[in-house]
């Protein structure tokens, strides 16, 4: 890596130019760059600082761990009485959790940043196989607190009979 793309990583610079009155950001790309300052910041502020090329998995789930205090989506606990309720009657105490879909796209975002601004799909740590498991970890235990069961599409097959897709529920336990 050269050492102006390694500045370009640390720095958080992005394809779209700022200081270009014509060229205004989508609103993806807003959030994207906002996204990728506020993980910069907070690599910056651990003890000690961790620099952008020694980031991995590790600090990616830690980020998504500390965000989750700011979350805004009621999840039940297993001993709440509405705990599997999707529209539970009255308020209780469970916390309030980042929702699964926010962390996804968030996800998502980080990772076309990092390859954006010059890191390499190979070492993307917002792309690796840790993370995938935490985020399907988070959407099954949401979906079970709220009692909503998500159908999962069976592969179809190459050859001709069973060729038709059917679907079974997955009962989270």
């Amino acid at each position: 890596m050269s050492s102006e793309r390694g500045k370009d990583i640390a720095e958080g610079s992005s394809r779209v130019n700022p200081g270009d009155p014509q060229q205004t950001p989508s609103r993806y790309e807003s959030q994207k760059r906002r996204d990728w300052n506020t993980f910069g910041h907070y690599l910056k502020n651990q003890r000690p600082p961790v620099p952008l090329s020694q980031c991995n998995s590790k600090h990616v789930l830690d980020f998504l761990r500390y965000l989750d205090q700011f979350g805004k989506t009621k999840v039940h606990l297993q001993g709440c009485m509405f705990y599997g309720h999707p529209e539970p009657p009255a308020p209780c105490t469970c916390p309030l959790r980042q929702a699964w879909g926010s962390l996804d796209a968030l996800i998502g975002r980080l990772r076309a940043a990092y390859e954006e601004n010059g890191g390499s799909p190979e070492t993307n740590p917002f792309a690796s196989g840790a993370i995938r498991i935490f985020l399907r970890e988070v959407r099954e235990c949401q979906a079970k607190a709220r009692g909503i069961l998500y159908k999962k599409k069976k592969k179809k097959t190459s050859q001709g009979k069973g060729n038709h897709e059917s679907s079974s529920t997955i009962h989270l336990s």
